[in-house]
Parts: structure tokens; C-alpha cells; sequence
């Protein structure tokens, strides 16, 4: 016998626990995608932090380099006691 023969309850019930598997999985879908967005959010409040901290450096590096100071070079300055 073929699948449209089955009996009409079992094929009902077939058609229930289908939709009750799909409701379970958008559930979950949308848990993670409410959870991926928290961490989107949260990122990119990172970022933005971030930006404006390195906007700041590069405003007291531009302070420094204007008021004569030669910025400090470890590579090429050995310390005293080398």
C-alpha cells in the first residue's frame, strides 16, 4: 500500500508531530538568534569603545609629536644599563 492509503488518523497524526518538530526547531532558532544578537550588540559597543580610545591615543601621540618630544623608540634606545 502506498502513503496516501495509510489510515487517516495515523497519517494526522503523522502531519501533528511534523508541525510540533517544526515548531521546536523555529523555537530554537529564534533563541539563537535572539542570542547571536546579544552578542552583536554587545560587540559592537565593543568596537565603538574601542574607536573612540584609539581616537584618543592619536590625539595625545599628535600632542606629543607637536610639542618637540621625541616619542621613545624601544627598538633603537637601550636602556643605561645594557
Amino acid at each position: 500500500m502506498s502513503n496516501s492509503a495509510q489510515n487517516p488518523g495515523e497519517s494526522l497524526h503523522h502531519l501533528k508531530q511534523q508541525i510540533a518538530d517544526l515548531q521546536s526547531n523555529v523555537a530554537y532558532l529564534e533563541l539563537t538568534v535572539d542570542s547571536l544578537d546579544q552578542v552583536i550588540t554587545k560587540q559592537d559597543k565593543q568596537i565603538q569603545d574601542m574607536q573612540r580610545q584609539l581616537q584618543l591615543m592619536y590625539v595625545q601621540l599628535n600632542r606629543v609629536s607637536d610639542s618637540g618630544i621625541a616619542p621613545f623608540d624601544a627598538a633603537s634606545e637601550v636602556p643605561p644599563h645594557y
